[in-house]
């Protein structure tokens, strides 16, 4: 296949400490063309990737668990899958506060940046948060600590200067065909994360009285500025699980749908709105239809003949 000379493609790292909106700008770069693979929540093996698709090209996002100073056996295994995404990336993009105070936990991150040979684009993130005068500041005191090949002044809650940080990290991305195909990249295996979430929840709350006989579909998942609407459909096998997982007044309804919602919050790091109904559909797990439906595929499952 012949090299594109007029579109770019390539990888991209976004690293920092917890709480500094590396969710919350991802999800803010691509828009609605998401599309997040992971295994199930719980897991922390494989990397979240996100494809952005635009007029110059493709980005491939790579999301890590962070690189902070390890404490225990998970701490370093968490480091390590971190620090190995910047062998596999084309540029690192890291995100800070808007502040002079440089800690512990950064000077650890830039001693990991700086051994990488790789461009950096500094982000500070929630300059929205602070006066103009303390975002300069901030931008010379990181200056001074390393080269930088770009720093970009964000909000990722806001969509301020996020199509000029786009257009920084096409720079450093190699011309070439697309990773993956424009019109197969969508939030369904977002749509599943959230989904596995709510059953999880549910299956707690329900204890044993439900073992296996229910699935959860996600009807739709729609961002808005500060809050993302989710209308989620809770399946079961019979008209008694119904009542059970409803629960008296409502009650047990609504403590899954309360604590789903905490975990994707946490997640997609903003608020959610999450609507649950409860449908009855005899023998789903029978049905191939249902089962791809619910994001299920029993080819994977199914014994040779």
């Amino acid at each position: 296949m012949a090299q594109n000379k007029q579109k770019k493609a390539g990888f991209a790292t976004l690293v920092g400490r917890p709480n500094v909106g590396k969710s919350t700008l991802m999800n803010h770069l691509i828009g609605q063309k998401i599309a997040i693979t992971s295994n199930k929540p719980q897991t922390t093996r494989n990397r979240i990737q996100t494809v952005y698709t635009g007029p110059k090209g493709q980005i491939v996002f790579l999301d890590t668990p962070g690189i902070h100073k390890a404490k225990n056996k998970l701490g370093n295994y968490m480091v390590k899958v971190a620090e190995s995404t910047f062998s596999d990336v084309d540029v690192i993009l890291w995100l800070v506060e808007p502040t002079t105070y440089i800690g512990a936990g950064e000077r650890h991150i830039l001693e990991q940046l700086k051994r990488s040979r790789l461009p950096v684009i500094l982000v500070i993130n929630k300059i929205d948060t602070v006066p103009k005068t303390a975002v300069l500041d901030a931008m010379e005191t990181y200056r001074k600590e390393m080269d930088f090949a770009e720093i970009v002044p964000v909000s990722a809650l806001r969509s301020n200067n996020t199509d000029t940080l786009l257009d920084c990290i096409f720079k450093y991305l190699p011309y070439g065909e697309p990773f993956y195909d424009e019109d197969t990249i969508t939030d369904q295996p977002q749509r599943q994360i959230v989904a596995e979430m709510i059953r999880e929840k549910a299956l707690r709350c329900l204890e044993e009285e439900i073992p296996h006989g229910i699935a959860v579909a996600v009807e739709r998942m729609e961002f808005k500025e500060h809050i993302v609407n989710i209308d989620a459909t809770i399946i079961c096998e019979r008209d008694s699980h119904k009542g059970i997982i409803i629960g008296k007044q409502g009650s047990m309804l609504k403590r899954i749908g309360s604590q789903a919602r905490r975990d994707i919050e946490d997640m997609l790091e903003c608020q959610v709105n999450l609507q649950l109904w409860v449908k009855v559909k005899k023998d789903w797990r029978d049905s191939d239809f249902l089962l791809k439906n619910f994001g299920y595929n029993p080819a994977d499952t199914r014994p040779d003949r």
